[in-house]
């Protein structure tokens, strides 16, 4: 199978619209409900409030993955962006952060499926769905990325029927009420009042957002990757944010008061009982299965290029990592190796994973807009006028959104990247030896 692997090469097969489908299938439009019933409590009951601060931050740093797509069209993502503009040194301790955000979205995912589908069949044991889900996603992502994005049209039309009936089963339940004020989850429930509890709950919401920044990773399986990788990435972020926003209004006028929760953690549950009863919230752990497996098969296939992409440079051992199957022009290595440390899916805490994956995006979404500012508008010198607010304000105001999303981060999470970082950093000086020779550097063309 990997006879020749060196000769392989990625398939230029993607147009917006698969672009745009794998996008949404990573970022799971149902994510909105996994952190529902804590922000509805935070903010007072403007969860969808909340949506619309978060999705004018993240569109700052959406443009800034357009602009350097634009420049480098190729696979790498912020990795690959980093080290053009910056150098490989600080481009390898980017891609290296930013393992922590697609190796760990994967297997966040796959023990999301076992605790759900243990819930729902408890005799069988949560690593066996654990290990199927595992197997499945594999083998789509072996034998390409077209069946990467069919299955992906699959996942997203189920999301999308749930969100139908959910939708008219809520507006049907808000109806059989009392008078009904549609502004109230903008405005809040008034238990807690203010721009600060809106502003933190739009921190946590930045969570339902990573995967944006993921269809950057097909750059080199896209066809005319200058032209459709940036305008998929901003209608992917735009998309998903008033999917979110939609949910979230549809959901707290169908239950305005967030005391009736029964849980905190299982707020959704609640809503989807008071809309449609025990048939709607079968449905919604179904389909919300259905969108953890998509996005676990789009983060191992992002992954898998990321990996590529950095085994190609030589900055990963390239006989390992920097090989394309001929046979089904595919990262195989490198799809097998997330696979394997996927399996700590069994053992590993959950609130752990969601941490490390805020650490590893937070510092790849600074890392994309400080690279817009030192390619296009030092290097290139794009200045003056409107090339000013387009190359340095807009990226700069990224820059300075991402900064703060940083004060949501826990202390555990800080030091365990710090940590990994430092490890990355020892790696970079081992492979340089103490820098005295240069970071390996692919010369890419296409």
């Amino acid at each position: 199978m990997m006879g020749g692997a060196e000769q392989g090469h990625l398939k230029r097969v993607l147009g917006v619209p698969s672009l745009v489908l794998f996008g949404l299938v990573y970022m799971v439009p149902l994510t909105v409900f996994t952190t529902y019933g804590f922000v509805t409590q935070l903010t007072g009951g403007r969860l969808p409030a909340a949506y619309i601060v978060t999705l004018i931050a993240m569109v700052f740093t959406a443009r800034s993955y357009g602009q350097m797509a634009r420049a480098y069209p190729f696979a790498g993502s912020a990795y690959t962006y980093t080290q053009r503009s910056f150098g490989p040194g600080l481009g390898f301790l980017t891609g290296w952060a930013l393992m922590l955000d697609y190796l760990f979205l994967p297997m966040i995912n796959y023990l999301v499926i076992g605790l759900y589908l243990h819930a729902a069949f408890p005799d069988v044991p949560a690593w066996i769905f654990v290990l199927a889900t595992i197997a499945i996603v594999t083998f789509l992502n072996i034998i390409g990325i077209v069946s990467v994005a069919r299955a992906n049209i699959l996942i997203l039309a189920i999301q999308i029927i749930f969100i139908v009936v959910f939708a008219a089963m809520s507006v049907g339940a808000v109806n059989s009420g009392t008078s009904v004020d549609l502004l109230a989850p903008f405005t809040g429930d008034g238990s807690t009042s203010g721009f600060g509890p809106l502003v933190a709950g739009a921190a946590v919401l930045c969570l339902s957002f990573l995967g944006f920044d993921s269809v950057s990773t097909l750059a080199e399986e896209t066809r005319d990757p200058k032209r459709s990788l940036p305008k998929a990435i901003m209608i992917t972020t735009i998309a998903a944010g008033l999917i979110f926003i939609f949910l979230a209004w549809l959901s707290q006028l169908v239950l305005p008061d967030n005391a009736a929760f029964t849980s905190v953690d299982a707020a959704s549950l609640d809503v989807m009982v008071k809309a449609g009863g025990a048939f709607l919230s079968t449905f919604f752990i179904a389909a919300y299965v259905a969108g953890a497996m998509g996005s676990a098969l789009t983060s191992q296939a992002s992954v898998s290029r990321i990996l590529f992409a950095m085994g190609r440079d030589g900055v990963l051992p390239r006989r390992v990592f920097g090989r394309i199957s001929v046979r089904f022009s595919t990262p195989v290595l490198s799809i097998l190796i997330v696979s394997v440390i996927s399996l700590a899916a069994i053992w590993i805490d959950l609130s752990l994973l969601a941490e490390m994956i805020s650490f590893g995006a937070l510092i790849a979404f600074t890392a994309v807009n400080l690279s817009v500012i030192k390619h296009y508008f030092f290097d290139e010198k794009k200045r003056g006028g409107v090339n000013t607010l387009i190359y340095f304000v807009v990226p700069a105001i990224g820059v300075a959104l991402t900064l703060w999303l940083w004060t949501s981060l826990s202390p555990r999470a800080l030091t365990v990247g710090l940590i990994w970082l430092a490890i990355g950093f020892v790696y970079l000086l081992v492979l340089t030896r103490g820098f005295k020779r240069k970071t390996p550097m692919l010369d890419l063309k296409e």
